[in-house]
């Protein structure tokens, strides 16, 4: 069997590339953290691997809006070799930051690069500040394959942005991607039930924290999966003892089983 590889796109501002990078490794891959610049000058390198994650972070400072320097950066110049990479049934992760880049790309919801014409977004919290908290969520009944066995799960991950409010366009498009199966997780309370602030951190339209393409290999999410890898990063391991792993190691090891 041969090795699973993960490429970690790095650009200005990015601070969580390292993290995501021992994630991955921990669930069995060889990672690489790369530079967009590298990949723009030689766009081959991605024929390489199998997982292409963006990382969070504040990409270019979030300078224009949260991702969209480096998604344009993405369309411009990476979308033929990212789309022939999908379209080899390969997996694509976005995490917080890297889940604004494919809003921003187009490549969630529908995974074309039509950002022209983009059904969702991410924006400003509804607290109209910045969110740094630990969140309960639901892995949802999808077709993501980050999430496989997981489905009606509780996991605990932490949060931290502050434009993360899940938008559509309309009731139409938040009703297509629940029939389609392409919200992967929901904001919840501890016991799974409805969440409102500060439960739901940044008051997302049917509290989504994440969702798939129509393919279930493209993952954008909010929440920070590689920030509970190790049982120690839970906030109360002192006082309700240690888990086995963190939640956060299962999306990870889904996506190399997957690729294995």
């Amino acid at each position: 069997m041969s090795e699973v590889r993960a490429l970690v796109l790095r650009a200005a501002g990015i601070n969580c590339d390292v993290e995501t990078e021992y994630a991955l490794e921990l669930a069995g891959a060889a990672a690489d953290r790369i530079h967009v610049n590298r990949l723009i000058e030689d766009k081959a390198l991605l024929e390489k691997y199998q997982i292409l994650v963006f990382p969070g972070g504040f990409s270019y400072g979030d300078d224009v809006a949260a991702g969209k320097i480096l998604a344009n950066q993405v369309v411009h110049h990476l979308a033929e070799p990212i789309r022939q990479f999908i379209n080899q049934g390969k997996l694509v992760l976005g995490i917080c930051n890297g889940f604004q880049v494919l809003v921003k790309t187009g490549l969630l919801p529908e995974a074309d690069f039509d950002s022209a014409h983009t059904a969702v977004t991410l924006t400003n919290n509804d607290s109209q500040k910045f969110e740094d908290r630990w969140v309960y969520l639901r892995c949802e009944r999808s077709n993501s394959v980050f999430v496989n066995g997981q489905e009606d799960a509780v996991i605990y991950l932490p949060v931290a942005h502050a434009e993360g409010k899940f938008v559509a366009a309309s009731d139409s498009v938040l009703d297509g991607l629940e029939e389609r199966g392409q919200v992967v997780f929901r904001y919840v309370d501890e016991a799974g039930g409805r969440a409102d602030y500060p439960a739901n951190p940044n008051g997302s339209m049917g509290a989504i924290a994440g969702i798939s393409d129509t393919t279930g290999r493209i993952l954008g999410m909010m929440p920070h999966p590689e920030r509970f890898i190790s049982p120690y990063h839970h906030p109360r391991w002192t006082r309700e003892g240690l888990r086995k792993e963190g939640d956060g190691v299962a999306i990870f090891r889904n996506a190399v089983k997957y690729c294995s």
